[in-house]
């Protein structure tokens, strides 16, 4: 299965996995998966961090770099047009440009968003993998 981390799962899987549940902890570290990553999750998270909403034991360029390098390594998933179009077609209920963006990426590139956020679960077009 080719598997889209939302920001938070990414964060959770490299700071916080007592966060996630066995079943995402099962897919995630199962070699027969995919895991990808889109861009916007990493601005997202710099974004945070600039906000004072994450703090860190480093710069946040850093523990992005060392993120990235981690075992399990991670696809980017490609922003696109046809990304940005769809991004404007999601139905969402809310204009969270991140969440847009990743639920597009999902949807274009077809993976399977892995998330906690309620918002994007109840996307019945959106396939997910919820940590619930």
């Amino acid at each position: 299965m080719k598997l889209l981390l939302d920001t938070h799962i990414w964060i959770w899987g490299v700071a916080s996995p007592d966060r996630l549940t066995r079943r995402v902890k099962t897919a995630l570290g199962s070699a027969s998966n995919e895991l990808w990553l889109s861009p916007i999750s990493v601005w997202e998270f710099l974004v945070l961090v600039e906000k004072g909403n994450l703090k860190l034991d480093r710069p946040a360029v850093s523990w992005v770099e060392a993120a990235l390098a981690a075992p399990g390594m991670l696809r980017d998933a490609p922003m696109t047009r046809e990304v940005a179009i769809e991004s404007r077609r999601v139905p969402l209920p809310y204009q969270d440009p991140a969440d847009r963006f990743i639920a597009a990426t999902a949807l274009v590139q077809g993976l399977t968003l892995v998330t906690a956020d309620e918002r994007l679960l109840a996307v019945k077009s959106l396939p997910t993998l919820a940590n619930r």
